[in-house]
């Protein structure tokens, strides 16, 4: 009996491997980010509205509850800048690289707490008075400070979708990188409103610094290997040589 023409018999038996899954592994692990760190991020950036609520209600906010509104929802808006700002040392230094899709959230919910400060500025504190706000400005230049930190975070808030990132293309990295500024107008104006102990303005000074240091070093770092790189990959041309 001959045997059959697709199955020769010299043809060797493939050995058969297995793959690890870690597809799977991986889709089980963003699951449960979102279904616990997620939510855990949302509670901790709404803490201080519910801790300004309450107190609004059970009577904590003190003499001047404006003063206090203002203050806080200001120095949460300063907070959620530089955590979002750390996030991108904190996943190259410890290598857990899903951190990155909270820069976004955190981000947000700075500029919705920036929306609050500047609201509370103008209702509560100015009642909406042109003359008393332009007024309070020119007197106060820390207000203007303030003033271009929340102008520089709209376009990012309305530009931080998944279809803005599409349609400006390497102009949307160029446009994000406006966060740096509205942190450091964010962090003057707060160290331009204390007068007397700065002790606090200051180390949120020094926090901004260290991170735009470091995104600083970076730059030249990799500004420096490319160019490494293209010197090494282009030869010289034979006029040159010689």
């Amino acid at each position: 009996m001959r045997p059959r023409p697709d199955f020769p018999r010299d043809r060797a038996a493939k050995p058969v491997t297995f793959l690890p899954q870690s597809r799977p592994i991986d889709r089980m692990g963003a699951m449960t980010r979102n279904r616990v760190l997620k939510p855990t991020v949302w509670i901790a950036c709404l803490m201080p509205l519910a801790w300004l609520v309450f107190g609004g209600f059970a009577g904590t906010l003190g003499a001047n509850p404006v003063e206090r509104i203002t203050h806080r929802t200001g120095l949460t808006t300063l907070i959620l800048l530089l955590a979002g700002l750390a996030i991108t040392p904190l996943r190259r230094w410890s290598g857990v690289l899903w951190l990155i899709q909270y820069r976004r959230l955190v981000g947000l919910f700075a500029f919705f707490y920036g929306c609050l400060h500047l609201l509370t500025y103008l209702w509560l504190d100015q009642m909406f008075s042109p003359r008393s706000i332009l007024h309070d400005v020119a007197k106060r230049p820390f207000i203007t400070m303030g003033t271009l930190c929340w102008v520089l975070m709209l376009p990012l808030a309305l530009t931080s979708t998944q279809k803005s990132m599409r349609a400006l293309g390497r102009n949307w990295s160029r446009l994000h990188r406006l966060v740096y500024v509205a942190a450091a107008a964010g962090a003057v104006h707060f160290y331009w409103l204390v007068k007397r102990d700065k002790h606090e303005p200051e180390l949120y000074l020094f926090l901004l610094i260290v991170l735009l240091g470091w995104r600083a070093a970076v730059w030249l770092a990799n500004t420096q290997r490319q160019r490494r790189n293209s010197g090494v990959s282009k030869p010289a041309p034979l006029a040159e040589s010689n």
